[in-house]
């Protein structure tokens, strides 16, 4: 595609307006839905280092499951902008954990340990058909996904209204694992989104982690 970073530029301002102008009983329900599903459907999350976002322009919401998380003795974690051009680190959150003003005017743990994470909720700006993510242009989290070995789980959130067709990705372009909305959680097959139910996610992951293996050997 010619001046795709235009085009992407162009939907991601129309997929921003449409998620800032979600009413608040709509974001409210569609978020509850959202963190039911990743509750579900990915309990080894409890036991593991997930990494989140803390909620911008009206992301999904996930301070819910951060609680539920922690309270089922889960290590969170909030990412910080090191340099411009340099995967993210992630530093240990908790509730009443010190924080201070970081990149975009998000709010950043200030000086916690920093950890690696086994798992990652993404906000999405937008999300195509393939499981591929529009975020904000600076690649951060595909520059991150990109640099970790082994990578983290990789669940992209958003709401519905924001499905794309086709993201036309480039070869930096990283696909998210699972993609969750508030209408289900989709596996992101070579083929394309694909609906699963909750109980499918773990054999899903199973079969994930094997073939992880098989390549590192």
């Amino acid at each position: 595609m010619n001046n795709w970073k235009d085009w992407r530029r162009h939907q991601r301002a129309e997929l921003m307006a449409a998620r800032e102008c979600i009413g608040e009983a709509d974001h409210r329900c569609w978020s509850d839905a959202i963190t039911g599903m990743l509750e579900q459907g990915f309990p080894a999350l409890r036991t593991g280092t997930v990494g989140f976002c803390w909620p911008h322009r009206g992301e999904y919401d996930p301070r819910p499951l951060m609680d539920f998380l922690q309270a089922h003795g889960a290590t969170l974690a909030l990412p910080e902008v090191v340099n411009k051009h340099e995967p993210l680190r992630f530093r240990k959150w908790w509730r009443g954990a010190p924080m201070k003003i970081g990149a975009y005017d998000i709010p950043v743990p200030d000086n916690t340990d920093p950890v690696t994470v086994d798992a990652l909720i993404i906000p999405m700006i937008g999300f195509d058909k393939l499981g591929f993510r529009l975020g904000y242009g600076s690649g951060y989290f595909d520059r991150t996904l990109a640099a970790m070995n082994p990578r983290p789980l990789a669940i992209g959130v958003a709401f519905e209204i924001l499905r794309l067709e086709n993201l036309h990705p480039h070869a930096h372009d990283i696909p998210m694992d699972f993609v969750v909305t508030e209408a289900g959680i989709h596996h992101a097959a070579r083929t394309g989104l694909k609906p699963v139910a909750a109980g499918q996610c773990a054999d899903i992951l199973t079969t994930r982690t094997g073939k992880i293996r098989e390549t590192d050997r």
